[in-house]
Formats: C-alpha cells, structure tokens, sequence
C-alpha cells in the first residue's frame, strides 16, 4: 500500500481539470488544494508550504503562448527558489518543455495525460521535494552543530600545543609532513598525554580547517548507543526514534571527525565503520538509502590495537585504513623539561582565573614535580596546578601546595598480604581518589576503569 505524504497545489482555470486531477494524486498525497484563478496563488504559498505545485501554463482560452504559465513561475520561484513546479499544458511541444526547465520548472505533463505517467512523474516531483527538504534540514543541522562545536570545543585562539623536549619536535615535523594531505590519522599514547589536544592542531593545520571538525568520545557512549550516534537513524527506526537524526559521520561529511579511544569499538560496528570507509557512504538506521561520505579520519586510543588484534577485539583491516599515518604521543615521563613549560604554562593560565597574585612555583615544588611519575600525564598535571593554585595563600607555589602521592608509603605492610590482589586494588583506588582530590572521572581515567566500575569497587571496599 502507497503510503500518502506531502502537500500538492494545483492551479487550473478549468474545474473539471481540477476535480479529475485531485482525484487522481489523493492516493498519493496528504492533502490537496485546488485553485482555479492564479492571482490567489501568491497570497496561498505565501503562508503554505506545498511540496509540489502543478501550474497550468495557459489560463485564457486563447492563449497558447505560455506567456502566462512563465510569468507565474517566476513568482513562485521569487518567493521560493526550491519549489517543485510542473507545468501543465494542452499544447506541448519540445521547444517549450526546455523552456520551462531552463526557466526552473521541474517536470512537463502534456494534456490529455496517462494515468499511470502522470502518477508517476509527481511521485518523483514529491520524492525530488522531500530530498530537498532533507539536505536542506541536515545542511542547518551540520551549522548549527559546527557553531556549538566551535563554541564548545574550539579555543578563541588556535590551539597551542607546547613542546621542546626532542620527542615533541619530531611530532611536529611529522605533522609538518602531512599538513597538506587528507590522510588518516591515528593517535597512540597513555590517557592524558593530550591525543585530542594534537587531533584539533592537526585540524587546524590541513586543508579542512575551514570546515565542520566533529568531535565523539567512543569512550563516553554506551554499546547501544553506538551505531545511531555514529551513523544516525530514521523516524520509527527503533521505540525511541520519533525524528530523523543524521549521525556524526553524515554531519562531519566535508570536513573531519575524530573519533577518541576507537579501541572501545565492538566488532560489529567496526565492520560497518570499515565499510564507510572503504565505499565512502553510509545509511541510518532504518534506512534503505546511502549517503555520501566526505571525511578525514583522526583516531586516538590508549589501547594497545596490535594487541588487541593478536586477542582478536580488533580488524587487522580497519587498524590499516585508520593508521595512513601514525603518531605515539610520549607520556609525560619522557618529555624532560616541558614538565615545567607546561607547569608554567597551567599556572598563567589559573593565576589568573582565580586572581591569584602567584610568581611562579618553588625550587622544591619544581623538584617534588620532576620526581613524580604522573601517570594521568599532563591531564594530572594540569589538575594538579589549578588545585594548588586554589590551596595556595602565598605568592609562590609550594610543595604543601599539591596533592601528590608520596613516593614511598609509609605504611608497613605484612609479607603475608603484600601480595593480596584486593588489598593492592583497594590501595591502589584510596590513592588515586586522594590524588585525584575525588574526582570520580579523572581517577576512572588513571586506573584504566569507567567510571560504573570505579563506583563498584568504591562500593565494595567501603571507601
């Protein structure tokens, strides 16, 4: 069964032409209006939007010239330059059917007309006008998402990545290599070391920095909410889908989308992640239609994927589509002194976010900071300097400043249970709370757990 959608106008000085006409398309139509006098055409799409307009061509009973059917195209379209307008005729000829195109008229149907052809051909006008309707809705969309993601996750200034140590400048010059290139990034490294930080510099530095960057934690959305995030779904696709909605990849079409910790992707839609790849198109949910895909791919996870796929949790194939090139960002143990640039750099910052009139920081703060070991790297860092800078009362940061695990534990432990795995679990989640200063997300992050883990095991050991 033909299921109706949209709105038709039809204008004819001939009643029975109307009557036959609106008979005919109500199968195929929501609703029908009729008009038999053109100088009420302007007033009605003024206030209604109609999906497709028939318009005769000829309106006086001598008139054979067309003259007048162009006149009323032409209104229509200044008042709506994506109007679908098929003209109706009992004088067609070729010459005029081109005329009518060139002047924007979708379609030609000669009088007397077959059934079947003329159902056919606005069928097609409708289908054309939904279509245009649909890119229209999804371009204001993909605008209205890159002004909030300019808004949200774009610094008013370019990103500013800060590095001398020799492990960063080779970052740099091989970015430098690749600027101008769409090829496939992906970025490797522990959690903290700023993965998305170098996703957004690499961004800013390709021929696409002008166009919509995408950003999608994979590690923040639940498994079952992956396929409609990424790939978008259809009215009625699933209970909960009560309106289209493009996904990440057809709204980031045209520019980039970077897709954070890709190592949390089931199998699943790694399979269909590489088929987007590979055909360069995708579909929503509930769709039978594809559309094109446009896009340059930065990845980043802290998962080992060579690992991963010798314990077969990831393709061999899609790890070699998304690593064109691939990029380590060390931790930041091995970056020497951009400890203290980036130090100096998150104290400026939080100086003067909480107007603090701060110098610098210690001696033997700066000696207590080169000899922790920082496992959430320069995320902890940066944790680290804003809470000191709030603790402080002074014009300089000290050690009792920072709230840093202390290298050896003072605590003396029996040799019976030094190696009791849920006494050196519970240990070790009582110091990266207090490291953490309870930061649940932060601490899920540095013990390699989500965040409902991380609330198990709180919950377990009582803490």
């Amino acid at each position: 069964m033909m299921m109706k959608r949209g709105k038709i106008l039809i204008v004819d000085d001939n009643e029975d032409i109307l009557f036959t006409l609106k008979m005919l398309l109500r199968p195929i139509a929501e609703s029908i209006t009729t008009l038999n006098d053109p100088r009420e055409l302007l007033p009605i799409i003024s206030r209604t939007r109609f999906d497709v307009i028939l318009l005769d061509m000829n309106f006086r009973q001598d008139a054979v010239s067309g003259k007048e059917g162009f006149h009323w195209l032409e209104e229509i379209l200044k008042l709506d330059a994506k109007a679908v307008v098929i003209f109706i005729t009992a004088y067609a000829d070729t010459e005029k059917a081109v005329q009518a195109i060139k002047q924007g008229a979708t379609d030609f149907i000669p009088k007397p007309w077959q059934n079947e052809k003329l159902i056919a051909t606005v069928s097609s006008a409708l289908q054309l006008s939904f279509s245009r309707t649909e890119v229209e809705t999804l371009k204001q969309q993909k605008e209205t998402l890159k002004k909030q993601t300019e808004a949200l996750t774009l610094p008013p200034e370019p990103t500013r990545v800060i590095g001398e140590s020799a492990a960063m400048q080779t970052i740099f010059q091989t970015i430098r290599k690749f600027s101008e290139t769409d090829a496939n990034l992906l970025l490797l490294g522990e959690n903290g070391t700023g993965k998305d930080l170098i996703a957004r510099y690499v961004y800013e530095q390709s021929p696409r920095k002008n166009e919509i960057y995408v950003p999608i934690d994979l590690g923040s959305i639940p498994d079952t909410l992956f396929e409609s995030e990424l790939f978008g779904y259809e009215k009625g696709a699933f209970t909960d889908a009560r309106k289209n909605k493009p996904g990440r990849v057809e709204v980031a079409s045209g520019g980039t989308l970077f897709l954070n910790e890709i190592g949390n992707l089931s199998l699943p839609l790694q399979a269909k992640l590489l088929s987007v790849i590979e055909q360069r198109k995708s579909s929503r949910l509930g769709s039978t239609t594809s559309y094109p895909v446009d896009v340059r791919l930065i990845c980043a996870t802290n998962t080992d994927l060579y690992t991963a796929i010798d314990n077969g949790q990831f393709r061999q194939d899609l790890l070699y589509r998304i690593n064109t090139i691939e990029i380590r960002i060390p931790s930041l143990r091995e970056r020497g002194n951009d400890l203290f640039l980036l130090a100096d750099f998150f104290l400026q910052r939080y100086r003067k976010k909480y107007k603090k009139e701060l110098r610098g920081i210690s001696r033997e703060a700066r000696k207590m900071l080169q000899l922790y070991r920082w496992p959430g790297n320069v995320r902890e860092l940066e944790h680290a300097i804003e809470r000191a800078v709030i603790l402080s009362t002074g014009t300089m940061l000290t050690p009792d400043d920072f709230m840093l695990r202390s290298p050896r534990s003072s605590n003396t432990v029996s040799e019976k249970d030094k190696y009791n795995l849920e006494r050196m679990e519970k240990d070790a989640i009582n110091e990266v709370m207090r490291m953490c200063g309870g930061n649940i997300t932060l601490a899920a992050e540095m013990l390699g757990i989500t965040r409902t883990s991380l609330y198990r095991r709180i919950e377990k050991f009582r803490l």
